[in-house]
């Protein structure tokens, strides 16, 4: 397992570690294989839903995932109020190594929390690709509640329910001018891939989806 958790020796008091304000800054790093975006999706995945199952306290856990959501968004004073929230110190002022009030070590992978600068982009249907295209059978019209963690606003956006979560991206670029490739869609805590359809999200009506936009991502597109 890529994360790790240690206990101190007996004596050792939590709260006597030294803090520090998390780093407003982003990791950069380089991957030693190239990874396209949703291999790193994948990966990022495969680490959230392992590292609580075998040791840690799941309630840390969360919240150094949400923080992790909201630090790569740039949003760095919610992440830091999730920390403070959950009594979590960052001796180094990075989310690479973390401590609970217990004095139990957190250590996250690198590749969850920012992208590599060798990242693979993938294209999201600028040339209409099948997989994105307009389904034969749109099925039924919805409107989605979306929270941009760009603008901190909701904003609302129509599709369909046999429209893919790539689809309503391109949609959401058309309406909002979000770049695709920048956007990862959550809903109930779950990432949303690409391919899934509406109708298997399970979206219930009025319930918000999380759209964490990458800004730095998106300035580089721009450019």
């Amino acid at each position: 397992m890529l994360g790790s958790l240690k206990n101190h020796p007996p004596g050792y008091v939590g709260t006597q570690r030294k803090n520090h304000p998390l780093c407003h800054e982003t990791i950069r790093w380089k991957s030693e294989v190239p990874l396209t975006e949703g291999q790193l999706r994948s990966k990022r995945d495969e680490f959230w839903d392992t590292a609580p199952a075998f040791e840690g306290r799941k309630e840390i856990w969360d919240a150094l995932r949400a923080a992790t959501f909201a630090a790569e968004a740039l949003d760095f004073q919610l992440a830091q109020a999730i920390l403070d929230g959950a009594n979590i110190s960052v001796p180094n002022g990075y989310l690479t190594e973390c401590y609970d009030e217990l004095g139990s070590q957190y250590k996250l992978p690198i590749y969850c929390l920012s992208y590599p600068i060798n990242i693979v982009k993938e294209d999201y249907g600028r040339d209409s690709p099948a997989e994105y295209s307009e389904p034969v059978d749109g099925g039924t019209e919805i409107v989605l509640k979306l929270r941009l963690s760009s603008t901190c606003t909701d904003v609302k956006l129509p599709v369909y329910s046999k429209d893919t979560i790539g689809q309503c991206k391109k949609k959401l670029q058309a309406q909002e001018g979000i770049d695709a490739f920048t956007q990862r869609w959550f809903y109930g805590g779950k990432l949303l891939g690409d391919k899934m359809h509406i109708d298997e999200a399970h979206i219930q009506p009025g319930y918000i989806v999380q759209v964490i936009v990458n800004t730095e991502k998106q300035s580089l597109a721009i450019s």
